[in-house]
């Protein structure tokens, strides 16, 4: 069985054993026509709390939150999110805020803060020829945050912009639950809790500390300003052009393999294949908007998000084999140096899982990426030291001129490729080994405790070696990347061949 696996700009040719899981997300989804639409009637018909009007005093001032639209994986030249904005801001000025006394927020927490170009691809055209409100972009350095509260002994700061309004507003997609609704109130505090906002998986609040700090923050919050959370059911990308129908659609990956247009894609240089992708047409749409508590709407979105994106896994997997794609998670979208490839791989792909984990303790992960050490001009400054190992996070908080290129917008901010690297921590307490296939850079791999290998080939002979037995092998070809539902193996049940949702 031969399938198609993305590395980097890379496309390789795996020749799977026959009793492989193929992993594909699900067909698309039935989408909503207007967001407006949805959106207006998720603010006035709430899952939880008042309608929008409720909160609203004519003439007062709101503020609406956005984080980073990093997720999901790839981005789509036009998201949904933009329309989004323009309905919130619409929704504000006909309940009786102006949108010269409405506010923007752009939260990333750690990552970047965004730029002028940025900011601007946040709306449509149309709102950003009829918005004439403020638009800011949070600082998680900033010496004016406002202490709200402690937990645990960490203090919760919140940028002064959430408490000098009338209302909050928060508008985010439910991508995990470190991604959106109140973890974006919590991106707009500082650094402190943020580093400490981890997660088992991101699919699950249970065991998700993340989480329980983003809601107590939420709590903090609200006893000072109302607060009105907007989540949006995303769809999963869709790929257009010749990949239309990739990676959900089989017959679409057999005709990849077999098409010459694939082969002569594969001998084009590293540039021009880049160039390729970028230009390719990626759609994505909106399957629900929910409106009330930025917990309860975000929660219930997710649940919605898993149930029309995942894909059930019947038993546990030995080895996983992920395909791992040109650019970073974070944005601006750059070549993923190593541990930015680790992250997407560990930290994202195998935390997205419901109920258990999908590889046996001691099972092998399997990233396909040349793990070359290219850092982005600037905007990935703080990964080199760390990669070099001459940083600790004490240093890093200590860099004054790391500090000042986070806070000038030329950078991220020091001490996240330590939160990058331990989110991929619940992923290696349960492996026995990761194993790099494709790798051109050695020294990399084993810098972060990995093995390199020449190719695929190599590594699933590695991993049917540490099996000591023909392992169960799981393939995710790229992204878009997408949710399991992990289940028991019933006593009688046959594994198929290929796992396809729906």
């Amino acid at each position: 069985m031969k399938i198609p696996i993305l590395s980097g700009t890379r496309v390789a040719v795996v020749t799977a054993p026959e009793d492989s899981v193929v992993l594909r997300p699900p067909p698309p989804a039935e989408t909503v026509d207007e967001i407006g639409a949805a959106l207006r009637d998720a603010v006035r018909f709430p899952l939880a709390g008042e309608p929008l009007e409720a909160f609203v005093a004519p003439g007062g001032t709101a503020t609406i939150v956005v984080d980073h639209h990093s997720l999901p994986v790839p981005s789509a030249q036009v998201d949904p999110r933009q329309e989004a904005l323009f309905a919130v801001v619409d929704e504000l000025e006909r309940v009786g805020i102006p949108s010269q006394r409405q506010t923007l927020l752009v939260a990333g927490g750690l990552e970047r803060r965004a730029g002028r170009r940025e900011r601007e691809r946040l709306g449509t055209p149309e709102l950003a020829r009829r918005f004439h409100g403020r638009v800011e972009t949070h600082d998680v350095e900033d010496p004016a945050l406002i202490e709200i509260g402690t937990i645990e002994g960490i203090p919760l700061t919140v940028n002064r912009l959430l408490l000098e309004t009338d209302l909050v507003v928060t508008l985010t997609a439910a991508e995990t639950v470190l991604h959106g609704g109140p973890s974006a109130l919590l991106a707009a505090g500082g650094p402190v809790a943020l580093r400490e906002a981890g997660a088992q998986s991101l699919l699950e609040a249970s065991a998700a500390r993340g989480w329980d700090l983003a809601v107590v923050f939420e709590r903090a919050l609200s006893e000072r300003v109302p607060l009105l959370g907007i989540s949006l059911v995303l769809d999963h990308p869709r790929l257009g052009g010749a990949l239309r129908g990739f990676p959900h659609d089989r017959g679409v990956a057999e005709r990849l393999v077999r098409s010459p247009l694939a082969t002569a894609f594969r001998a084009l240089p590293s540039p021009a294949r880049r160039q390729v992708l970028r230009s390719m047409p990626i759609e994505l749409k909106v399957i629900a908007a929910y409106a009330g508590p930025p917990s309860v709407a975000h929660a219930e979105a997710l649940l919605r998000a898993v149930e029309a994106r995942s894909v059930q896994l019947e038993g546990k997997l030995d080895a996983i084999c992920i395909g791992i794609g040109p650019t970073s998670v974070h944005l601006p979208r750059e070549t993923a140096n190593p541990l930015l490839a680790a992250y997407l791989g560990l930290g994202i792909v195998m935390r997205l899982w419901r109920d258990d984990f999908p590889v046996v303790d001691g099972g092998t992960a399997i990233l396909v990426h040349d793990f070359n050490r290219r850092f982005g001009h600037a905007t990935q400054r703080p990964y080199r030291p760390f990669f070099a190992g001459r940083w600790t996070e004490e240093d890093a908080v200590r860099d004054s001129d790391a500090l000042a290129a986070y806070r000038g917008g030329r950078s991220a901010h020091p001490i996240l490729p330590f939160a990058d690297w331990d989110a991929c921590a619940p992923a290696l307490e349960r492996l026995g080994a990761v194993l790099v296939a494709g790798c051109r850079d050695a020294t990399a791999a084993r810098r972060l405790g990995f093995v390199p290998t020449h190719g695929v080939g190599a590594a699933l002979d590695m991993a049917r070696g540490r099996a000591g037995r023909a392992p169960r092998i799981g393939f995710v070809l790229s992204p878009p990347y997408f949710p399991l539902q992990v289940r028991n193996p019933q006593p009688a049940a046959k594994v198929p061949d290929t796992l396809e949702g729906g």
